[in-house]
């Protein structure tokens, strides 16, 4: 398809302002995920993130992006391991528990402790538990490259994010 074909096609500019190219992220469909790891006070930490990827097989990496303005990021850039909890299709009400300006992100969350530490929520359809490899400046996000240390599967559909909902995935099988 032609560039002109290509704008004449999209409501929005090809040349995006912060909102318009949020607007075409968020067209994007990705799955949700909880990070989480402990404060040096041993405070529970996490939140929702739907920038977890897999990065490489040999050595295994994976990687995540928090806000640089985050209160929570200098937790995670400083803390010697962390989690991910892939979430299932049913656990829309943790990742709006987990994304909230609440005190306590953690009431009314099932979690247990994962064998290095960090927590890991009870229901997930995935666990990784990872040790920091390496953090890379991405503008106003830092990535965070973990590897993983333990992973864990489990049965069901994964929670999805499209246009800024939540959703459930569908096999077209």
């Amino acid at each position: 398809m032609s560039p002109s074909a290509i704008a004449s096609a999209n409501a929005l500019p090809l040349v995006a302002d912060a909102k318009a190219l949020r607007t075409a992220l968020g067209r994007f469909a990705t799955g949700v995920a909880v990070v989480t790891t402990r404060g040096r006070d041993g405070r529970l930490v996490g939140l929702t993130v739907n920038s977890f990827a897999s990065v490489s097989l040999d050595p295994p990496l994976v990687l995540w992006s928090i806000r640089k303005e985050s209160a929570l990021a200098p937790i995670f850039r400083t803390a010697p391991v962390w989690a991910v909890s892939v979430l299932g299709s049913d656990q829309h009400d943790i990742a709006r528990r987990l994304c909230a300006p609440v005190e306590d992100r953690f009431e009314h969350v099932s979690w247990r402790e994962g064998s290095r530490g960090a927590p890991l929520i009870e229901g997930a359809i995935a666990w990784f538990q990872c040790t920091p490899w390496l953090q890379v400046d991405g503008g106003d996000h830092v990535m965070l490259l973990g590897q993983v240390e333990e992973s864990v599967t489990a049965g069901g559909a994964p929670l999805v994010f499209h246009d800024g909902r939540f959703g459930e995935w569908r096999s077209h099988a």
